[in-house]
């Protein structure tokens, strides 16, 4: 009588890694489709691992890293079934790499972040790209045109002129308290407006011809930007010329109706450069 037991087909030896793996699923009373949904390695793999096929699957790597993951599943060690899945591939020897694949694939699936985290993640990125570019340009070059040819100083200097003509508005000028609108005469032009709080009003780079109308409500409303030669100021429907004939970095410009007045006023006066209507 031979020492040999035979088995009846489709059983495996009792202490087999595959027959190890289907006993703790039975036993944890889950199916392949839950284990597989757990693991997210595809049933058709943890078949051939209950099999104890694993000169089927497609690398070396695969068999030792789904078996591990499949045993995590099932509450039995994962190093115990690696070890015994080392040793059945030990005695396939070569036979086992006709069923290598030809690219590498990752051992453990679970690891493995999902097509669509992959795609999030790479729009987040880009996000975080445009975001940061965006920042650095509206806060540290406010200005898109060319550097600036009148110092801060020299523009404060107006200040004096302004006050003293603020009482009296030039003849046949509008009245200084009607509406006070801005209009963009280029592409991207960068103004931050805010009132005598420093809070915010608007702060953005207006578009070709884009309008901003300055609230009537606004306390002491003032003005930042890099291109006031390229706003138009519109003061009860009238176009009265721009901020400035050339490019320069300007902060704290009172746009009420008066002081723009006022230091349109000033400026022909003490014979500065005029802005161009």
């Amino acid at each position: 009588m031979s020492d040999d037991t035979e088995l009846p087909d489709g059983e495996l030896p009792l202490d087999s890694a595959g027959a190890r793996l289907r006993r703790a699923r039975e036993a944890a009373d889950q199916t392949l489709e839950q284990v597989a949904a757990k693991t997210r390695i595809p049933q058709r793999h943890l078949e051939t691992i209950e099999a104890n096929d694993f000169g089927a699957l497609p690398s070396r790597t695969y068999a030792l890293g789904f078996s591990r993951t499949y045993a995590r599943a099932v509450d039995l060690n994962d190093q115990e079934i690696a070890e015994q899945v080392r040793g059945h591939l030990a005695e396939l020897g070569n036979d086992h790499t006709a069923h290598r694949g030809a690219t590498f694939e990752p051992g453990d699936p679970a690891r493995v972040p999902s097509r669509g985290l992959a795609w999030f993640s790479a729009f987040a990125a880009i996000l975080l790209i445009v975001g940061g570019f965006a920042f650095f340009r509206s806060y540290f070059i406010p200005g898109s045109g060319p550097a600036a040819l009148i110092s801060q100083e020299q523009a404060s200097s107006d200040m004096p002129a302004r006050e003293a003509a603020a009482n009296t508005a030039p003849a046949g000028a509008p009245d200084p308290s009607p509406q006070v609108v801005f209009k963009s005469l280029g592409e991207g032009v960068w103004v931050r407006f805010y009132d005598a709080e420093g809070e915010r009003l608007m702060e953005k780079q207006m578009a070709l011809g884009e309008t901003y109308t300055v609230p009537a409500t606004a306390n002491g409303p003032q003005l930042r930007t890099g291109q006031p030669e390229a706003l138009a100021i519109i003061i009860g429907g009238d176009e009265i010329g721009t901020l400035s004939d050339r490019s320069q970095v300007v902060s704290d410009v009172d746009v009420t109706a008066a002081g723009l007045l006022a230091a349109q006023s000033a400026r022909k006066q003490t014979g500065i450069a005029a802005p161009e209507s």
